[in-house]
């Protein structure tokens, strides 16, 4: 069979499966570490090489990391509609690749930034860059968000893919690869944030960029040597078109009264070629099911039996893909505020870690360097759980998934609570011992340094990490198992638009605090953070328990409960 052939009809599908997994972990592990690597340090680049502002550097930044979280809703669309997620991230790949082989050319080439400051008065000033050298600059940041809107709303469903989903084997390959995916993804972080960091501020800008932009030359080598043995999903046109014509035709008959046995009454048809699996009728959202409901101003072709006005007449199959998607926002919505105790405790950890006294003998630990904790755990706690936990939770429950999605989520919520009030115990401690026994001044002026052992800052850290290895982790797999096969890469960019939403209501939260209360001084011994880290458990606990009722009302796709 031509493999045109094999593409385009479900049941020809090749699975590949583990055989596919070297080309797309490496892919993905070197990927992470170009991406990274290039970004985790870009603040310091714009404002000691190219000479920018604090806060015009920081609003490039954000606007970046923003603007690339969402882009992943077009980039999903783009690859759901027209290209495949094959296509998506051969284009963007090689989109990142230039855009950061860009950001090493400002650094190696003198003429491409500004020329270095002067130490003293009669050295050369400081000098902003030209039009031309910020334009270039800008350009690489637009192939990089180029590259991000691609890549990360395609590479996990893209992995997922080359498992069987109708085998147990299958299944199980496919819960496993996104635990392995953030094992290489964590390990990335951890070497970008430690050895290519080191490389860029101590060593050389140029060697620490062309570094992770030799390991995204890599990712995109072994994403192509790979192309023979990859399953690979070709588009069948809009999926929101389909979710349109619902909620349109939904609309236009909400005054019709449901029949008293509408799974059997109902329209039923679904297209030959569809990607999606069969759906059984649900009770929930039952407006949406009026959308169904034939009418003698219903007509159908002779031909294949589909609905002649898809805008007034949608199949069973159709209400139940839109109740798909419309059952994930409330999880989407708790896994967005949840991750609000990651992003502040990242945040706070670090000016934690800059009054504590952080000498390891005669080692002096970077403030920094605290963040990495939450990625070893979740690097140390993935394996352990892959390969020893799920195998016994499989036995012990007779389940394939050992304990469900949304219970995995739920854990990582409570140990989110956990994380909080332990953070805010050590701050409390800390702030104690600042103002009772201080161990010397800051060389800032802003406040004394704590006698606590910085040290005490990893419980917390280590916590946050286990709590995202359940939490995130999960929320990804959830979203690529439960919305319609036909929608996955968009399902992927809810999870990257709900980290900016985070990031968002942080700020916001941070800010409201700030004016309101002395909680968030500047010398944290003059405020209070533990009050802080306490609102911010209370408003887990208040999103816990609006994750559970949500999870007790959830149905899971294909099954009544």
């Amino acid at each position: 069979m031509e493999e045109t052939d094999k593409e385009a009809t479900k049941d020809a599908i090749k699975y590949r499966g583990i055989r596919a997994m070297p080309f797309v972990i490496g892919n993905e592990t070197f990927e992470k570490l170009g991406t990274i690597g290039s970004s985790s340090n870009l603040l310091v680049y714009l404002t000691s090489v190219f000479h920018l502002k604090t806060i015009t550097a920081t609003n490039i930044v954000n606007i970046f990391n923003g603007t690339c979280n969402f882009g992943t809703l077009l980039g999903g669309f783009l690859s759901d509609t027209y290209f495949g997620r094959y296509k998506m991230l051969g284009f963007a790949s090689v989109s990142s690749f230039l855009g950061m082989l860009v950001l090493t050319l400002t650094a190696a080439i003198s003429k491409l930034h500004p020329p270095e400051c002067g130490g003293n008065q009669e050295a050369t000033p400081c000098i902003c860059p030209t039009t031309g050298q910020m334009t270039f600059l800008l350009g690489g940041f637009v192939l990089l968000v180029i590259g991000a809107s691609g890549i990360r709303p395609c590479n996990l469903a893209f992995g997922a893919d080359q498992f069987d989903p109708n085998t147990e084997s299958g299944r199980k390959g496919i819960t496993s690869f996104f635990n392995w995916y953030y094992f290489s993804y964590t390990f990335a972080v951890m070497v970008s944030l430690t050895i290519i960091v080191y490389v860029q501020s101590s060593i050389s800008w140029s060697l620490g960029l062309a570094i992770p932009t030799i390991m995204m030359f890599l990712s995109c080598a072994l994403f192509f040597v790979g192309t023979k043995i990859y399953v690979r999903i070709v588009p069948k046109g809009s999926p929101l078109s389909s979710v349109a014509q619902v909620l349109v035709a939904a609309f236009k008959k909400r005054h019709l009264q449901l029949p008293e046995q509408p799974c059997f009454s109902l329209f039923n048809y679904v297209p030959s070629n569809s990607l999606n699996s069969m759906l059984p009728y649900t009770d929930q959202f039952r407006f949406l099911s009026k959308a169904a409901v034939k009418t003698q101003e219903d007509h159908i072709n002779s031909s294949d039996g589909s609905a002649v006005n898809p805008w007034r007449l949608c199949s069973i199959q159709q209400v139940e893909e839109v109740k798909c998607l419309l059952r994930l926002i409330p999880i989407w919505v708790a896994g967005s505020i949840y991750y609000v105790s990651v992003v502040q405790s990242q945040n706070y950890v670090i000016f934690q870690a800059l009054q504590s006294d952080n000498q390891l003998g005669h080692f002096h630990i970077p403030p920094a360097s605290f963040i990495v904790i939450s990625m070893l755990s979740i690097t140390i706690w993935l394996p352990i759980y892959d390969r020893v936990l799920l195998p016994w939770l499989r036995k012990l429950r007779g389940k394939e998934d050992g304990i469900s999605l949304l219970q995995k989520m739920g854990i990582g919520i409570f140990l989110s609570i956990v994380t909080m009030v332990i953070s805010g115990i050590v701050e409390d401690k800390r702030r104690t011992l600042a103002m009772n026994k201080p161990m010397r001044q800051m060389t800032q002026g802003k406040g004394v340094i704590s006698s606590i052992s910085g040290l005490m800052l990893i419980p917390q850290m280590a916590l946050s990490g286990l709590s995202e290895a359940f939490t995130l982790i999960s929320e990804n797999e959830f979203f690529y198992k439960q919305c319609p096969e036909n929608m996955r890469s968009i399902a992927a960019s809810f999870f990257f638009v709900g980290l900016a939403g985070s990031s968002y209501l942080s700020s916001f939260l941070s800010s409201v605090v700030h004016k309101t209360s002395n909680w968030l001084a500047e010398d944290l011994n003059k405020g209070k953070l533990d009050c802080f880290y306490y609102l911010i458990a209370a408003l887990e606990i208040l999103n816990l328990g609006y994750f559970l009722v949500c999870a007790k009302w959830y149905k899971y796709k294909g099954g009544s409960k």
